[in-house]
């Protein structure tokens, strides 16, 4: 099995395949985390440690999210070095970035502890929860090195190609944390703290088998003395893409929580009606999240290698192999829903059940427009405008908020999923304008002065 991934040659079709599966793989396993733990830990624990750990679960993604955006903006870097042939300075930014990327989640761990008890208050966490999620967060906050250096090494992986071996290491990891929950919390009775503990502990196994594979596996990504030493243009550049798809990855959830209060207007069966359709959509946006980094990842490579007829080339065969996945997943979503909705709906009733199918009639033909503009989020991150996104996202969030509140009046949850579906198309509208004024259609042409970086 090949180590490293040239992608600057070859079957282009083949090779996006080859970097989705997995990263879909992974994408749909990561989802497991905070799940397990919530089960093991409402099992073994009790109720409100349960309750606990999905609001902990959703302060804990903000930071995550930061975290994985800023290791998105490394691997675009490095994947350009790589299809540049410039291994030198792709080793001279690995180690600037882990340097500058450690500092940031030291500082992002202790502010997170100190600052936990007012964002407890804003989020209106209730009192006797307090206490769990306060255990829960500090265990995880203090461990976010872990999560910043499997992420960050993962990251390193798939910039050349390799995504098989980050999905296995997660699924590793995965099965590691099932382990230890059970055993600090069923064995040892260390309660949601155990949960916490475990979840650090795979990460951090995660990370040293993503360590050991790049030392000895890929001898040539292995950071050397010489290649420790400070270069002011790599680390404004690092600095640059990672703050911006840190943004657009913690815009993207913000987001999500400011629509999640026009749902709780509804009461509490639209409120399970929306927890339903968000897990299932989860896994859908899935295909646009994997579709999105792998096109990424070719474009990348080939913008290092200044193979601009390729770059459109991947760039059109992703759009291509995107809609065909989208026809089955539209016309399931439209008419059968309800299967789907049966494994998140329990004792709640027939109400919730049709809550979730509206919410999927009048969004599923939408999803078209949503993966669409993920591959569009991956041609322009790997061509290095990585503002481009952020712009979109923010245009996108604000459209779906402001007519969330507008229309769930009159609509219901219908109303939701309209603002969705309309924020979507106004993000690919916006991408799509960019796309004909930059003139990246015609990125083709051999003339001297045509410049993708532009």
């Amino acid at each position: 099995m090949e180590q490293t991934y040239d992608l600057t040659q070859g079957n282009i079709k083949r090779q996006l395949i080859y970097l989705s599966i997995p990263l879909l793989i992974g994408s749909i396993f990561q989802q497991f985390y905070n799940t397990i733990d919530s089960i093991i830990v409402g099992t073994y624990v009790g109720h409100d440690a349960f309750a606990a750990i999905g609001i902990s679960g959703t302060v804990m993604n903000l930071f995550i999210f930061i975290i994985i955006g800023c290791c998105t903006g490394v691997s675009i870097i490095t994947a350009q070095l790589y299809g540049e042939k410039n291994y030198d300075k792709m080793r001279n930014e690995i180690f600037l970035s882990s340097i500058l990327g450690i500092a940031v989640t030291f500082v992002i761990s202790i502010l997170g502890i100190l600052f936990m008890p007012i964002i407890l208050k804003i989020i209106q966490t209730p009192e006797q929860l307090t206490g769990y999620v306060t255990q829960y967060m500090n265990v995880i906050l203090g461990g976010l090195i872990t999560t910043f250096l499997y992420n960050f090494l993962s990251s390193i992986l798939r910039s050349v190609g390799n995504t098989r071996m980050s999905l296995i290491f997660l699924v590793i990891s995965i099965f590691l944390n099932v382990i230890l929950d059970l055993l600090l919390i069923k064995q040892f009775s260390m309660g949601i703290m155990g949960a916490a503990l475990a979840t650090v502990i795979s990460q951090a196994v995660s990370a040293l088998l993503c360590y050991f594979y790049i030392i000895y596996k890929i001898p040539f990504l292995k950071v050397k003395k010489f290649d420790m030493k400070y270069n002011s243009s790599l680390v404004k550049l690092t600095c640059q893409y990672s703050f911006v798809s840190a943004l657009h990855q913690s815009s993207l959830y913000i987001g999500k929580l400011l629509v999640q209060g026009a749902v709780n207007s509804l009461g509490v069966d639209a409120i399970s009606a929306y927890t339903a359709t968000g897990r299932i959509e989860d896994v859908i946006l899935a295909f646009g999240n994997s579709g999105s980094e792998a096109t990424s990842i070719f474009i990348a490579q080939n913008t290092g290698a200044k193979n601009k007829k390729r770059v459109l080339e991947g760039f059109k065969d992703a759009m291509i192999l995107i809609q065909l996945v989208c026809i089955g997943l539209i016309l399931f979503i439209f008419f059968r829903s309800d299967i789907l909705l049966n494994f998140f709906v329990f004792d709640e009733g027939k109400t919730v059940l049709n809550y979730g199918v509206q919410y999927f009639r009048i969004l599923s033909f939408f999803y078209i427009i949503s993966l669409v503009g993920s591959i569009f989020v991956g041609f322009y991150r790997g061509t290095g405008h990585v503002n481009i996104p952020v712009i979109g996202t923010t245009l996108q969030i604000t459209i779906r908020v402001v007519l969330s509140y507008l229309l769930v009046k009159s609509m219901g949850i219908g109303g939701v999923a309209l603002a969705t579906g309309i924020g979507w198309i106004g993000i690919v509208l916006f991408q799509l304008s960019v796309f004909v004024i930059k003139k990246y259609y015609k990125i083709e042409t051999n003339e001297p002065d045509s410049n993708i970086m532009s």
